[in-house]
C-alpha cells in the first residue's frame, strides 16, 4: 500500500472538473519528456531510477563509512550547504526527532551541520557544543571550493589536528564529492580521505537519496535501505502518465492550473514540528527547480499551529494569490491523554478525555474549512506513517513532481543559473583572483 495520499478536495471552490481533463495532454507530453530523458537538463535526471538501481555492492561503502564512524565517534559534523545539507537534516527529523541529538541510542551517533552559514557565532557555538566529545567529519561538496563549506571545513580539519595529530584526523574525515575531479577530489587523494561519489547525473537538491544524504542517515540511525526500498516501489507507483492514476501528476497539474489562475505562491505546511525541515528541503527543490525566466511559484511554508498564531491573519485575509499544499500524519507515532482535573479554569474541560492527536487532527481540519472559506484553495498530502517507508516515497513524490511542473512552465527544472549572481558580486567584493572587473564596478557602486 501506498504510504502518500494525495487530496484535492480543498480545491472544489478553485478548479473544476474538466480543468484537469482539459491539462492532461500537456501533462502527458511534460511527463513523457522526464521519462524519455529528452527535455533541457535531460543529463541531471538519473534520481528517476537510481533508487530501484542501487544494490548490496553499491550501498557497502555507504554503510561501512557509517559503521566506522559510529565506531570512532560519539558526533559527526555533516559540512555542506543547499543540497548537501538539507536532505540529510530533513531525514533526520522527520525518522528520527529534531532533538536526535539529545535522545540517540545504540550506535547512533549525533550529527551536527555545519557549512551551510557564514556566521562566525554558529560555528563558534558548535565548535563549543562539541567540546571533548569524539567526532568525525563528513565534507559534502561537488568541486570543494563552495566558499561556507570550504571555509568549515578549514576550521573542522584544524580541529581534529589538534585532537588526533595529522593521521588520526585523516582516519576521521569522509568526502562526498566528484568522482575524478574537483579540489575536495584532488585533495582527499592527497591525503588519503576515504570518499564517497555524487553522482554526475544528479543535481544537489535531487541528491537526498545518493550518498550525500544517506551517509549521514545511516550514522544517525535509519535504516537507508527500506528509504530506497519505498523510493523504488514509488516509481512504479508514479508511473503513470494519467493525471486521475498518478498523484504526483495531479499535484503538479493542479499547481500549474492554480498558478494561471494569479495563485502565485505555495505555502507548504504542516502540523508536526518534525516536519519543518522537510519544508526547507521542499522550498530548495521546488525555488531552485521552478524560478526561472520570470515564471514559477513561489515556495514558502508555514509551521502549525505555531504559525497561526504569526501568519494566520494574512494567510486567511491577506491577498488572495497563494494556495496552501497541507502535508498531514495520519498515524502518529506518539500520543497523550488530555490531564484530567475535573477543573476548568482553563476552559479546557471539554478536552478532557480526548487525546492530543485528536486535537492536533481535528485543528488541522477546521484550519483548511476557515482557510478554504477565506479564499485560499487547499491541497492535502497525506502520510500514513512517518518513517524510512514514508520517507522514501514522500521524497520520490516531490521530486517526480517538481520534474514534470518544470517542464509544464516550459523551462529546464534542473539548472540553476541565477544562484551564481550572489557569488560574483561577494566573490568580486572580497576581491577573489578573477574577479578584478568585477570588484571594481561593486566598489565603485558602493562608493557612489
Amino acid at each position: 500500500m501506498p504510504a502518500v495520499h494525495f487530496d484535492s478536495n480543498g480545491l472544489n471552490n478553485f478548479v473544476a472538473d474538466h480543468e484537469l481533463d482539459e491539462i492532461q495532454n500537456q501533462v502527458r507530453f511534460a511527463h513523457q519528456t522526464l521519462m524519455e530523458r529528452s527535455g533541457a537538463g535531460a543529463e541531471y535526471t538519473d534520481w528517476v531510477h537510481w533508487a530501484s538501481e542501487q544494490t548490496a555492492e553499491s550501498l557497502a561503502p555507504i554503510h561501512a563509512a557509517a559503521k566506522k564512524i559510529q565506531s570512532q565517534s560519539k558526533v559527526l559534523v555533516v559540512i555542506g550547504i543547499g543540497g548537501s545539507y538539507l536532505g540529510a537534516r530533513m531525514a533526520i527529523d522527520f525518522v528520527k526527532s529534531p532533538w536526535h541529538n539529545e535522545m540517540v541510542a545504540g550506535e547512533a551517533v549525533k550529527v551536527y551541520f555545519a557549512g551551510n552559514a557564514m556566521s562566525p557565532m554558529a560555528l563558534d557555538q558548535l565548535d563549543q557544543v562539541i567540546g571533548d566529545q569524539d567526532f568525525s567529519v563528513n565534507v559534502i561538496s561537488k568541486s570543494g571550493t563552495t566558499t561556507e563549506p570550504a571555509v568549515a571545513f578549514r576550521f573542522f580539519k584544524q580541529r581534529l589536528v589538534a585532537k588526533y595529530g595529522e593521521a588520526g584526523a585523516k582516519d576521521r574525515i569522509v568526502a562526498t564529492t566528484d568522482a575524478n575531479r574537483g579540489a575536495l577530489k584532488s585533495e582527499a587523494d592527497a591525503e588519503g580521505y576515504p570518499t564517497l561519489t555524487i553522482p554526475d547525473g544528479i543535481g544537489g537538491r535531487f541528491s537526498v537519496l545518493t550518498a550525500v544524504g544517506l551517509l549521514p542517515m545511516a550514522a544517525a540511525g535509519i535504516d537507508i535501505d527500506q528509504v530506497l526500498a519505498s523510493a523504488a516501489q514509488a516509481e512504479k507507483t508514479y508511473a503513470s502518465d494519467d493525471v486521475h492514476e498518478n498523484p504526483a501528476l495531479a499535484y503538479a497539474a493542479y499547481r500549474r492550473i492554480l498558478y494561471d489562475k494569479g495563485y502565485t505562491t505555495e505555502i507548504l505546511a504542516n502540523w508536526e514540528p518534525s516536519l519543518q525541515y522537510l519544508s526547507e528541503w521542499w522550498k530548495q527543490l521546488m525555488g531552485e527547480s521552478e524560478g526561472k525566466n520570470q515564471k514559477g511559484i513561489y515556495p514558502s511554508s508555514a509551521n502549525y499551529s505555531t504559525d497561526l498564531h504569526s501568519l494566520g491573519q494574512y494567510i486567511q485575509e491577506g491577498r488572495r494569490d497563494l494556495f496552501e499544499t497541507v502535508v498531514r500524519v495520519d498515524h502518529s507515532k506518539h500520543d497523550l491523554p488530555i490531564p484530567k482535573t475535573g477543573e476548568n479554569e482553563d476552559g479546557l474541560l471539554y478536552l478532557e478525555g480526548k487525546s492530543l492527536e485528536e486535537v492536533n487532527t481535528t485543528a488541522a481540519t477546521g484550519v483548511v474549512l476557515a482557510h478554504v472559506d477565506g479564499g485560499v484553495p487547499n491541497l492535502a498530502v497525506h502520510l500514513d506513517r512517518q518513517d524510512e517507508t514514508g520517507l522514501g516515497e514522500l521524497i520520490y513524490f516531490f521530486e517526480m513532481a517538481v520534474g514534470v511542473s518544470g517542464y509544464l512552465f516550459n523551462i529546464n527544472p534542473f539548472n540553476q543559473p541565477g544562484v551564481e549572481a550572489y557569488k560574483t558580486a561577494m566573490f568580486a567584493l572580497l576581491n577573489k583572483p578573477g574577479y578584478e572587473e568585477q570588484s571594481k564596478y561593486y566598489h565603485d557602486r558602493l562608493n557612489k
